[in-house]
């Protein structure tokens, strides 16, 4: 068994993304409102429950993330016009954009992780990992994920 050995590298990749996401985000975005802003940019809108799977975190939490950036011009929410006790989440165009920024700067740091690795060593490594990790992709509805258009007009 190499599980001693897998988790201290583990743990030192953890940290060394960590660190570089932190510095790299600050001081307009953190990893969490990354997320939230590449899943909305996955699936177009959503409520704020079916966030909580993405981010590991409580509904209490989701609430106070999405409050911050909601402050921070980030995303909007609005009611669904149909069922008022419905909140739905969009990004906004600024989300857009720093959702970009982010998705750069992850990119560029993890491809010169990558790159210290051939490119049929990174296929390898991305397959073996992926055959270790749990794969429960958190689904989002088709009709909740396309939501209806006069809506979104409705929250402009």
């Amino acid at each position: 068994m190499q599980t001693t050995e897998f988790a201290k590298i583990w743990s030192r990749m953890a940290k060394d993304y960590k660190v570089h996401m932190e510095q790299q985000l600050a001081p307009s975005l953190t990893e969490a409102q990354l997320t939230v802003l590449e899943v909305l940019n996955e699936y177009g809108r959503m409520k704020p429950s079916q966030l909580i799977p993405y981010l590991a975190t409580s509904p209490a939490a989701v609430t106070m993330l999405l409050d911050r950036m909601e402050r921070n011009r980030l995303i909007t929410r609005f009611r669904d016009v149909k069922d008022r006790r419905i909140v739905w989440i969009v990004i906004s165009d600024q989300g857009r954009e720093e959702a970009e920024r982010g998705l750069r700067i992850r990119d560029a740091f993890l491809g010169s992780v990558l790159n210290r690795i051939s490119q049929h060593n990174q296929h390898l490594l991305v397959y073996l990992l992926g055959k270790i990790t749990t794969k429960t992709k958190t689904s989002v509805s088709a009709n909740e994920a396309e939501g209806d258009k006069e809506q979104l007009e409705q929250a402009e």
